[in-house]
């Protein structure tokens, strides 16, 4: 089976990321691959997802974009690491069924968790079970540690191809969250790794064991 290939765009604009995301789509779905893990950071955005509700934003000062994905508002920022598979649901593997986004969101959490584990942190996932071609769920997903939520996921599917992703929050921004319920939590829901460790984190080394584990869970 063909494997996952690996980008990484560093900081950049997301409306240039999203642009980049529908070409690969469109790539893997016309080519038959397996698909392409794009790891990046984001100038400080909030997105809105389809299940974006009135009030999900109220006093936030920075661009805002609506977007095809699950979920509800989220924010990105350079405090972050944000990945995004384009994956071909259409194919099988050993760990992932066909066309079952539910499974393909718990694997992608589950990557997710396994590298916090690595740094030292338990978390678990809140995946959704729903199936879609065209639209992902839009139930609670993410990653929490205890009553903290440290990641978002929210994906969008295109051809039974998988876009969009999650958000990780690595280090401490007292900006991040301003003015926004993110997901439709309170921004006190929200934490870091940072936070959790009481520590720097090093996003090179987290993005390096993540991609190990999104690899392993995916290919």
């Amino acid at each position: 089976m063909p494997q996952l290939q690996t980008l990484d765009w560093g900081l950049i604009d997301y409306e240039e990321a999203l642009a980049k995301q529908l070409e690969l789509v469109e790539k893997v779905a016309s080519e038959n691959l397996r698909g392409v893990l794009v790891f990046c950071t984001h100038p400080a955005i909030v997105t809105l997802g389809r299940a974006t509700q009135p009030g999900d934003v109220f006093a936030w000062s920075g661009p805002i974009k609506e977007i095809s994905r699950g979920g509800r508002a989220t924010y990105h920022g350079p405090s972050q690491l944000v990945i995004y598979p384009i994956l071909n649901l259409n194919q099988a593997s050993p760990h992932l069924p066909a066309k079952d986004v539910g499974a393909y969101l718990r694997s992608f959490e589950q990557a997710i968790i396994s590298t916090l584990r690595e740094f030292g942190v338990e978390a678990q996932g809140r995946s959704s079970q729903k199936k879609s071609e065209e639209h992902a769920p839009e139930e609670e997903t993410g990653v929490w540690v205890s009553r903290k939520k440290i990641a978002s996921l929210g994906i969008g599917v295109k051809k039974w191809v998988a876009y969009h992703g999650a958000a990780i929050n690595l280090s401490e921004d007292p900006k991040a969250f301003t003015g926004m319920n993110p997901c439709g939590f309170s921004s006190s829901v929200m934490t870091s790794l940072e936070a959790l460790t009481q520590a720097p984190v090093d996003f090179a080394k987290f993005q390096k064991s993540l991609q190990k584990n999104l690899a392993a869970a995916l290919n």
